[in-house]
């Protein structure tokens, strides 16, 4: 699948600061998603065929879902304030919200990072990559972009962002080495990637959350390591009873080897 966005290139360009002799100001959006270097066939398998279904299927309810999602019993929607806080977004920072959704936290981002930042929606589902854009456009944000992935990438060209939020999503990775390196392609030097996902435990975790989620949480830690992250820091959320938060940093060239500890 050719990595795209889902507005036309025109908009795109238009939505592009420019500096008063017409170059593209460094603290602005790249002009352009390039096709993902990952191929099909080249040797990975899916580490949970089909996790996606439903949200591919064109004829999903984005209504549906945004009852789902955005609600306060979901524990990263009742925590999302305490959750912002924690992501200390700085303005001017370029963020991913990689497996955006119904869009609530780019929303939130978009305003913490401010008209010099930049808020890049990525998703894989195109249902909500038509949602995204008529809510983003509705609103009046100006600094974000809907951007449609694939089950490899999430096709963003290199440096160009600071940050990649990944929340409850990163066990719908299909290829997780794959995609992780590509969020490490597209971070700056010292980037950071937010990983909230669920506690998997068997004996206390929910039978959903042991038949949906397919590791724990040792497990990714350990495949984000392998991608080229390290480990900085589990966070602490108040509002958090099934749910993690694991904060890495880019490493620039080496990875790092061993299974790491979990900071304190």
């Amino acid at each position: 699948m050719r990595c795209i966005t889902t507005l036309l290139l025109a908009l795109f360009l238009h939505q592009v600061a420019m500096t008063q002799d017409g170059s593209v100001s460094p603290t602005k959006p790249a002009t352009a998603i390039p096709e993902s270097p990952l191929a099909k066939g080249n040797g990975a398998s899916s580490v949970k065929p089909g996790i996606n279904r439903n949200f591919i299927d064109p004829k999903m309810s984005v209504d549906e879902w945004i009852t789902r999602f955005e609600i306060e019993s979901r524990e990263v929607y009742h925590s999302r304030r305490e959750i912002m806080e924690a992501l200390a977004i700085q303005p001017g920072t370029r963020i991913a919200d990689v497996g955006a959704g119904t869009g609530f936290y780019t929303a939130l981002m978009s305003e913490a990072t401010g008209p010099t930042g930049w808020a890049y929606a990525i998703e894989i589902s195109p249902p909500f990559t038509q949602h995204l854009t008529t809510l983003f456009a509705e609103r009046g944000l100006k600094n974000t972009t809907t951007v449609f992935c694939n089950d490899r990438s999430i096709c963003l060209p290199p440096d160009s962002i600071d940050l990649a939020f990944i929340c409850d999503v990163y066990h719908h990775f299909e290829y997780p080495d794959q995609t992780m390196q590509s969020i490490h392609r597209a971070l700056s030097e010292g980037g950071r990637v937010i990983v909230i996902d669920f506690e998997r435990i068997p004996g206390t975790s929910r039978e959903w959350t042991l038949g949906h989620v397919r590791a724990g949480k040792q497990t990714f830690i350990d495949e984000i390591q392998k991608a080229g992250f390290e480990l900085i820091a589990e966070r602490k959320i108040g509002g958090f009873k099934e749910n993690y938060f694991l904060e890495f940093r880019k490493v620039p060239n080496t990875f790092p080897k061993g299974k790491p500890r979990i900071p304190s």
